[in-house]
């Protein structure tokens, strides 16, 4: 399910000179401000979606596919505008205008309000998706930024947590639509502060021939992105392994949290015995998620696809397992447990991928690529989502279990990935997958070099 949270954004870019007319680094703000306001809508949004919209489980999927549809029309086409008028302006737009689709969302009172707030978050989360990313590698450098993905996301889920307490309240002290309505106010701000802090310097728009039109223009960029995924073989197994997790991932993003309120004992219908339930839910997993970031960025490299690739294959059956685990379970703390272990290792998943698909990426075609990663992630999506739906309206804990079999041949390919060549101008890496301290030599930064303890 895409989010409005800009993935990159970096705590802080350092070392990097700042137009005048920015009165300060793009700093921390812009990550905290989206962990903040994502966090403080959805915690609580089963209970809203439920009793104040009265959706069913298959309604719930089907919002994820009309949304998922949305972005798989138009993540590509965004992606090449980005690549080829401006990412600032695509990124900025997208900020705004998700948080107007987030508003339309809390405002509503039943599934038709909910499916356009959907296909409006679709259309302005593609503008953000793909551009956020190439904008990072162009301000700072690709070395750079693979850091600063991580480094986003810990910033990311510092804020998150705050977010969750508020939300949870809120949701107590004057019902669960509140958050949502308030979390979308906060991203509309944090839209317009951006267009005014968010610098551009990186991107050089590519020139245009003489009496070329810029139609012609926006397909040459295409063609580009598609000869980059033709030419570099593991960018397609990228795509696929994305296609899969898009299947697998959209059963859990619209049921996990109903499974939790309907499955083990608490009220559906909210109260605060239950939103505590779901905020400690939350607070966990994001505290979890930002202790595995935390152990990613100090003690795993994030260089050469077979390394990347081991890495991620450990994740991916991991998460089968808790999967499995939380949908056959019908006690409250094991419940809890493997939600935690879903969404932890969820959160450190994201910007593995993110460094995975862009190394060695033609910086011209970079949100391209992106943007078709994100697409094929959403046809995953939308095609498995009403097929889970139908299961979910028979049985939550069936449609779980299917959408953890889904994530099964991954792994296929993972061993495939670490066999085959590299993208771009990446070297592949046939190390042993590094989790620990040499001690001879001291821990292995991000970027392979080894500090001397």
């Amino acid at each position: 399910m895409p989010g409005p949270a800009v993935a990159c954004v970096p705590g802080r870019i350092r070392d990097r000179p700042w137009p005048e007319r920015t009165p300060a680094p793009f700093t921390s703000p812009t990550g905290a401000g989206f962990g903040f306001a994502t966090r403080l809508m959805w915690t609580t949004y089963i209970v809203f979606a439920t009793v104040e919209l009265g959706l069913d489980p298959l309604q719930l999927v089907l919002l994820g596919t009309v949304l998922e549809t949305t972005y798989l029309l138009l993540e590509i086409p965004t992606g090449v505008l980005a690549d080829t008028v401006s990412r600032r302006l695509s990124v900025v737009l997208g900020v705004l205008g998700s948080g107007i689709a987030f508003l339309i969302l809390g405002l509503s009172s039943g599934f038709a309000g909910a499916v356009l707030s959907q296909v409006l978050w679709g259309l302005f989360a593609t503008l953000e998706s793909g551009a956020d990313v190439a904008w990072l590698a162009d301000e700072v450098g690709e070395e750079e930024a693979q850091r600063l993905y991580v480094v986003s996301d810990q910033v990311w889920h510092v804020a998150a947590i705050a977010g969750t307490v508020a939300g949870v309240g809120l949701a107590i002290v004057a019902g669960a639509r509140v958050p949502v309505i308030v979390g979308a106010v906060v991203i509309v701000l944090l839209g317009v502060w951006m267009a005014f802090a968010m610098p551009e310097r990186g991107f050089t728009k590519p020139e245009r021939a003489e009496g070329t039109k810029r139609t012609g223009q926006f397909m040459r960029t295409f063609r580009g992105g598609v000869a980059e995924v033709r030419r570099h073989h593991v960018l397609g197994l990228i795509l696929v392994v994305a296609l899969l997790y898009g299947m697998a991932s959209e059963g859990w993003d619209r049921l996990s949290d109903l499974k939790v309120v309907t499955g083990v004992g608490l009220d559906p219908a909210g109260g605060t015995r239950t939103f505590l339930a779901l905020g400690v839910l939350e607070l966990v997993t994001i505290l979890l998620g930002l202790g595995l970031l935390t152990y990613v960025k100090r003690k795993v490299h994030l260089h050469g696809h077979a390394h990347i690739a081991r890495i991620l294959s450990v994740i991916d059956a991991a998460m089968f397992v808790a999967v499995i685990v939380f949908a056959l379970t019908g006690n409250l703390v094991v419940a809890l447990a493997t939600s935690w272990i879903v969404g932890g290792l969820r959160s450190v998943r994201e910007p593995i991928v993110t460094a995975w698909v862009n190394q060695g990426l033609d910086p011209a075609t970079r949100a391209t690529v992106n943007s078709m990663t994100t697409q094929v992630h959403a046809v995953g999506e939308a095609s498995a989502g009403p097929v889970l739906g139908a299961i979910g309206n028979r049985s939550v804990p069936l449609a779980l279990v299917v959408s953890g079999v889904l994530r099964l041949p991954a792994l296929l390919l993972y061993r495939r990935a670490i066999r085959r060549g590299t993208v771009g101008t990446a070297t592949p890496a046939d190390e042993d997958l590094t989790l620990a301290d040499d001690e001879a030599t001291g821990p292995i930064e991000p970027g392979g070099d080894v500090v001397e303890p």
